[in-house]
This record gives structure tokens, C-alpha cells and sequence, in this order.
């Protein structure tokens, strides 16, 4: 007895012949994936062209968020250097004005109070400009006149990058 869905499936006994590997290709058949190759490549080649720039851009970006971070973290230091020389917790040089008189001072640290052994720091280190590479710093005293660039060796009263580039926005890096 024979059941009436077998005759249903016998087409898919039907063995599809395949070609056999060492059948060569019709003439036509040999190109397209030398042809899709190339053309893959061309789109890749063209995709990474547009991409180029916005990497770049995303590059200069992160550079100038790390630069005002680095600048916003040395005026702060030196501005709590300030609050402690006009609350008259740290020694201060005459005609300094309160500002610290190099970076290395907010580094190493001041001692609090006249007979006490206690420093404190304001800076764990002095930041490297992203900019320049390497941590070095235009700085600026009260001294000094506000456009100079060079600084006066009296005390600290700002910091701004060395760098003579141009920022994204169309300013220059020193002028931040």
C-alpha cells in the first residue's frame, strides 16, 4: 500500500546535475567576478575618501576638548592658589599679587600656615598641551602687558597654548 503524499515528494529525489570542476566557463561567465571585485573596490576607495575629512575633523576636535580641559585645569589651580594667598594660608613674595610664581610651585606644593608641616598641591602635574605635545606653556603675569607673549617671570596669572594654529572656530589656540 502505497500512501498518497509520497507521490507529493518525489521531485525532490530529482538529482540536479552540477557542472564538473575542471568544466571550463563560457567566455562570459570568467569576468564578473573580476568585474564585481573591481567595482567593490572603487565603492570602498570612494566611501573611505568621503569618511577621510570627517575623521580628521573628529581628530582636531578631540585635540581641542583635551586643550580646554588642560587650561581649564591649570586656571583652576592657579585660582585656588589665589584663594589660599588672599585668605592668608600660604606665603606669598611681595608684589606677586597672590599668583603663584611658576607652574612648578602649584605642582610641588606650598605649606599651609607658618609652623606647619602640612603642603598642599594644586596640581598632580602640569599638563601636556595636546596641541604642542609637550607640557609646556605661554604664560602670563599681572605684570605684563595683555597682549604681550612673553612673560615677565614675576608670578602666574594666566596660561595659553604655544601653538600657533588655527582652531576649528577660525581663532588661534594661543588666544585661548
Amino acid at each position: 500500500m502505497q500512501f498518497p503524499f509520497r507521490k507529493a515528494f518525489e521531485w525532490e529525489k530529482k538529482i540536479v546535475p552540477r557542472p564538473h570542476p575542471n568544466i571550463k566557463r563560457k567566455r562570459s561567465e570568467r569576468g564578473i567576478t573580476l568585474l564585481e571585485l573591481i567595482i567593490a573596490s572603487s565603492i570602498l576607495l570612494v566611501l573611505a575618501t568621503a569618511a577621510l575629512p570627517v575623521v580628521r575633523t573628529t581628530v582636531v576636535r578631540t585635540k581641542e576638548a583635551q586643550l580646554h580641559k588642560a587650561l581649564r585645569e591649570i586656571r583652576d589651580a592657579i585660582d585656588h592658589y589665589k584663594d589660599y594667598a588672599d585668605r592668608n594660608l600660604i606665603r606669598v613674595e611681595v608684589g606677586s599679587e597672590g599668583y603663584p610664581p611658576d607652574l612648578e610651585t602649584l605642582v610641588k606644593g606650598v605649606q599651609i600656615g607658618v609652623g606647619s608641616d602640612r603642603k598642599v598641591r594644586f596640581l598632580r602635574r602640569i599638563p601636556v598641551d595636546p596641541m604642542t605635545g609637550r607640557a609646556e606653556w605661554n604664560l602670563q603675569s599681572v605684570q605684563d602687558d595683555p597682549d604681550s607673549t612673553s612673560w615677565g617671570g614675576h608670578n602666574v596669572f594666566d596660561v595659553h597654548s604655544k601653538s600657533q594654529a588655527t582652531a576649528l572656530d577660525g581663532t588661534h589656540y594661543k588666544d585661548w
